[in-house]
Formats: C-alpha cells, structure tokens, sequence
C-alpha cells in the first residue's frame, strides 16, 4: 500500500517546481485512486498545482509541476518543442544485440496507431544467479542497466518498447515477463517496476539547468 510522504522538491520559481515523485502514486486521481500527486501535493502546498506533464504511477522520479494554468500550458509547450530533456533508467531482464540505438516502433493507443521513437544507451550487463525450485538447480538470468531518452510521449512508451525487444524491464507486471517478474519478487525481493525518470534538463532564464538523481534504493544492484 502507498504511504503519502512529504514530496521531495529539488527546485523551486515563480512558475514551476521540479520534484521527485515516487513510485506508487499516480499522477492524476480518478475511480480506484486514494492517493495522487495533483490532489495530495497541492494540499500539501496550501494552493493548488498543474500538471506539466506524467510519469506512470510505478515510474519514480523527476518531473515539473506548475503553480498556475498558464505556466502548465508554457511549459507543457516547451515538453512538447523538445526544450526540456528528460532521461530514464531502467533496469531490465534480458539483453539488447545493440548496446546503443533507436527503437522506432509505432503504438496502438485509443485504437489509433501512432509513431514512437525511443533512444537508448545500455550502460552494463550482468548475470543474476537465482535458484529454480522446479529443476533444483540455478540459473542465471541475464540483466541490463539501460539508460533512454524520448523522442515521443506515449503512454507506457518505454515499457512497450523495451517488451517488444525482448528485454522487458523487471517488476513490470502490464508489459514484462510474468515468470521472471515472480522469481525476481520472490528471490530479490524486486515489488516495484524498475524505471526511474534520472536527468531533467531545462531552460530556465536563458540557461540551461540539469537536474539529475540517483536510482532509488530498490533499483541499485
């Protein structure tokens, strides 16, 4: 069950604040929702926020809420012109052929197909030696450290691409592997989905400012 916690704020103006949201809480409230970031952090405040743009409810990390509509609508503007860049971590099951590249495959969402390119970076691989109780014997499972950046916004963009490659990231329950995702709960003690929005970039007064986090504690191997 999500606890709310005081939310984490990195930085701070008259238009915008830059926080680190944690897994578990949902973004945006709706039907089933007891905790989210719009309703709970604002209260939290004393005035209301807008949302500038979404990270699932089980991705941790960086994001930008404003403190009035118009800043959420300059800002969301800027998101989508590509002036603030954002970078992810994720740690997977399985392996990439190529350790750098561009996924470009398109996405069915609301019934529509649209574009999606991801870039991405692994940054290490290693073995994870688990024990399988059916054959009574070990095996290794093959995990990455992938690092990605986002030339488009889809809905679970990362998470669909990273399946459809063969290297779902773990504790991912919708898109990953349902057998691995058991074993590493049960032997790694792996609850939550291993992907966390890292690096934030954005022009802040004709500078840029890099806002940058270490993987949480439950994504350090």
């Amino acid at each position: 069950m999500f606890r709310m916690n005081p939310i984490p704020i990195l930085y701070e103006n008259d238009e915008i604040i830059v926080i680190n949201k944690p897994s578990g809480l949902a973004v945006q409230g709706g039907q089933g929702i007891t905790h989210s970031l719009d309703v709970d952090f604002s209260k939290e405040l004393g005035y209301k926020i807008f949302l500038v743009h979404r990270l699932d409810k089980d991705t941790a990390g960086l994001m930008i809420v404003a403190k009035s509509a118009q800043a959420a609508n300059k800002w969301t503007k800027m998101i989508g012109a590509k002036d603030a860049k954002k970078e992810y971590i994720a740690i997977c099951a399985g392996s990439l052929k190529n350790k750098e590249g561009w996924i470009k495959e398109s996405l069915v969402q609301h019934g529509i197909e649209k574009a999606a390119s991801t870039f991405y970076r692994v940054e290490k691989e290693w073995d994870l030696l688990v024990e399988n109780p059916q054959e009574g014997q070990s095996e290794s499972i093959k995990m990455s450290q992938i690092r990605l950046k986002l030339d488009t916004g889809r809905m679970h963009q990362i998470r669909i691409h990273l399946s459809k490659q063969g290297c779902p990231i773990a504790g991912d329950d919708q898109h990953g592997n349902f057998k691995i995702n058991k074993i590493l709960k049960k032997q790694m003690k792996i609850k939550k989905l291993l992907l966390a929005s890292v690096k934030l970039s954005l022009p802040v007064n004709n500078k840029e400012m890099v806002f940058e986090i270490p993987l949480p504690d439950y994504m350090q191997f």
